[in-house]
């Protein structure tokens, strides 16, 4: 049976701006800001806090059209900042995350450990410090960078649920729940710590992952993520009906998904014992991807099962050139 792994989304690093469409000089739009600071800068060219505001307001740019070249324009602005005035923090941590945004990990790395350096108790500093390594997964470095950022605050909601995931993905499940749960009592309405418990309760087996899970989606009702898990716990409780329904709700939402075609089809041969469904559901995975090994071989068990051997064999052998081993 395929299982997939979940992954939570989190925003690597927070707007640069408190506004949300509009630009951080007195709620004049981005573009005209822009406009405004470049006239500064061609009056005042030395002027490193005019480099790093307008490095923000790229960023910022660059996040409402989704256009990387505008981090790299912001880029250049904060590295300009840097050789200015390489004296101040929030300099180093804009440095860091416009490398970020752009994949230059290694550069990010070194920008704030130069922050680090000017104050290694920086609270943002430390933050995107976890983030990067998290991302990384460098989690040694992350549970370094993101407990003083719980030691100063105990209720940052980014790196309380990061510092669980680490955990959980270290195997440590004791220290990861205790982080979720937590992080539930602080913040009722986050469905992501809902999630990673249901989902840690699921792989056991236990019924406890349908409540964490149910919650998660009534808090947000087209995660297909929560959707898969639901459908996974119910398929291993052999709870057939269940299973399908939450399939049916994920293939609404994504047709594409080749795991739910692929469990459907798993549903029809082993608890339904309907062979001509589930060719067909097996099938529609290998419409969604025709390197699904795992799907031409049990295309071939539902074929076997009807007794149309042949047509399994070519099966078979499709999955076993694409690397499937019985």
């Amino acid at each position: 049976m395929k299982i997939i792994s979940f992954l939570c989304t989190i925003l690597v690093f927070a707007l640069l701006s408190a506004a949300c469409n509009r630009g951080s000089h007195n709620n004049i739009p981005r573009e005209e800001a822009l406009q405004i600071i470049d006239s500064k800068i061609k009056k005042d060219s030395d002027n490193a806090s005019l480099y790093y505001q307008r490095g923000k307001l790229l960023v910022e740019l660059g996040i409402e059209k989704n256009l990387s070249q505008y981090y790299k324009d912001a880029l250049s602005d904060f590295r300009k900042a840097v050789e200015l005035d390489d004296s101040r923090v929030e300099y180093h941590t804009a440095l860091a995350d416009a490398q970020f945004r752009l994949g230059n990990v290694g550069e990010s790395y070194s920008a704030l450990q130069k922050a680090l350096k000017i104050d290694e108790d920086n609270f943002e500093a430390n933050l995107k410090m976890g983030e990067i390594a998290f991302y990384s997964k460098d989690y040694q470095r992350a549970l370094e960078s993101l407990g003083k950022v719980t030691a100063h605050d105990k209720t940052n909601q980014t790196a309380l649920f990061m510092k669980g995931f680490i955990y959980k993905e270290m195997g440590d499940t004791t220290n990861a729940v205790l982080l979720f749960r937590q992080l539930i009592d602080l913040y009722p309405d986050y469905e992501a710590p809902y999630e990673e418990l249901g989902m840690l309760y699921a792989q056991r087996g236990n019924k406890l992952g349908l409540e964490y899970l149910t919650t998660a989606l009534n808090l947000q009702p087209n995660n297909v993520n929560v959707l898969y898990g639901l459908a996974m716990l119910y398929q291993g409780m052999e709870e057939a009906d269940m299973a399908t329904d939450y399939y049916v709700k994920i293939l609404e939402i994504d047709p594409q998904n080749k795991y739910a075609w692929f469990n459907r089809g798993w549903i029809e041969m082993v608890l339904y014992e309907d062979y001509t469904n589930a060719a067909d559901f097996f099938a529609r995975a290998i419409e969604c991807d025709q390197g699904y090994a795992e799907a031409h071989h049990n295309l071939g068990l539902a074929l076997q099962l009807q007794g149309n051997e042949q047509e399994a064999q070519k099966s078979f052998n499709r999955a076993r050139a694409l690397g499937y081993e019985d």
